[in-house]
């Protein structure tokens, strides 16, 4: 016993003094160890990064006159506002199929009625213009263009019209000047597709049913609709102008022309189909659009791409205005604020000029 106690208080100092040494070897072993580790997934993520980020094309993209965007929304106020059943409908259809066409574009018009939540039978007509329809891969590009019957959220005048110069014409404005800016340059190596949906904005909530009619109202759905709203992209979505059409993806303009909107990632174009939004995104930081185009996801908005997306099964984002302040749309939405003094050629540039980029990056 007393030996063993000799051995043990030689022992006990020796490993006192032998431990830091031991601890400093075992951390720069470890260090060591980590800092490969570091290093082969830093080159393991370069090669797949390499792998799966397309390179730019050098190629010639067409210039997006935002002027032009601007007449053309001018043009469709001029009408006045475009509700269905009205001859400011009719005219604006008219017009629209006719400068589609002389853009050089394959026009089809989808006639078809719906009930609104209030009983309305509607005549609405679906646009549809293709561009270089022998190519297989195609991009689809959608505005809506009809206006609502009511301001229903304007506190003086909730059952006045409005222009609707941003909610409807805003969109179909860029849309045309793309159109017409696709006409003049030389193609890109896809189709590109555009659909002006109608009927999207005679929907009903309950906040509608408040400001109208001083109550809550229940309209239940019938069987072939999933919402009163977006009564153009229900049907199309499941009556496609071509039975076989699809996409490889799409992308919807909604009110992309006011003076201080935003546009975020909105929620259901992130569940749906967020390499596209990214991919958009991604263009528009590219060209110095970082302060309109803003790096973060929002709430899910109810709108034609959902049911593009549902029934069509095509991939479809959203690019929809965002008040920083108040969140999505802003003070304007259905109000007799919606006007051309809303219009921001700075907002309409930058929307055009990334969906060009867009399409000829493809």
């Amino acid at each position: 016993m007393q030996k063993y106690a000799f051995f043990e208080l030689l022992a006990k100092p020796l490993f006192v003094i032998m431990l830091p040494m031991l601890m400093r070897q075992s951390f720069t072993l470890l260090c060591c160890f980590i800092f490969l580790v570091i290093s082969c997934k830093t080159d393991s993520d370069k090669k797949n990064t390499a792998a799966t980020e397309k390179p730019l094309k050098n190629v010639q993209v067409p210039a997006f006159n935002s002027d032009s965007a601007y007449a053309f929304i001018k043009k469709q106020v001029d009408f006045g506002p475009r509700i269905p059943n009205t001859n400011a409908h009719r005219q604006a259809a008219d017009y629209f199929v006719a400068l589609l066409k002389q853009f050089g574009a394959e026009v089809t018009v989808q006639e078809f009625t719906a009930t609104t939540y209030d009983q309305q039978k509607l005549a609405l007509r679906n646009i549809i213009a293709s561009f270089y329809p022998e190519q297989p891969k195609r991009i689809l590009l959608a505005a809506h263009w009809d206006t609502r019957p009511f301001s229903d959220k304007d506190a003086e005048k909730p059952r006045g019209y409005f222009d609707g110069a941003n909610d409807g014409a805003s969109g179909v404005g860029v849309l045309l000047e793309i159109a017409r800016a696709l006409h003049t340059a030389a193609p890109p190596a896809v189709g590109v597709d555009f659909i002006l949906f109608d009927g999207e904005d005679w929907g009903f909530d309950q906040a509608t049913a408040e400001t109208l009619y001083g109550k809550q109202v229940d309209y239940p759905l019938p069987k072939n609709l999933l919402s009163w709203w977006c009564l153009g992209s229900q049907y199309w979505s499941k009556n496609k102008h071509k039975p076989n059409y699809s996409a490889y993806f799409g992308i919807l303009l909604d009110m992309v022309g006011g003076q201080n909107s935003v546009f975020v990632k909105e929620g259901y174009s992130m569940e749906y189909a967020p390499g596209i939004v990214n991919k958009v995104w991604s263009a528009a930081m590219r060209l110095g659009y970082g302060n309109i185009f803003i790096n973060k996801t929002e709430g899910s908005i109810t709108d034609d791409h959902v049911f593009v997306n549902e029934f069509a099964k095509i991939p479809m984002i959203n690019i929809i205005s965002y008040d920083p302040e108040l969140g999505f749309f802003g003070d304007f939405h259905h109000t007799r604020k919606d006007n051309m003094e809303l219009i921001s050629k700075e907002r309409l540039q930058a929307v055009g000029h990334t969906l060009l980029h867009v399409i000829y990056q493809e």
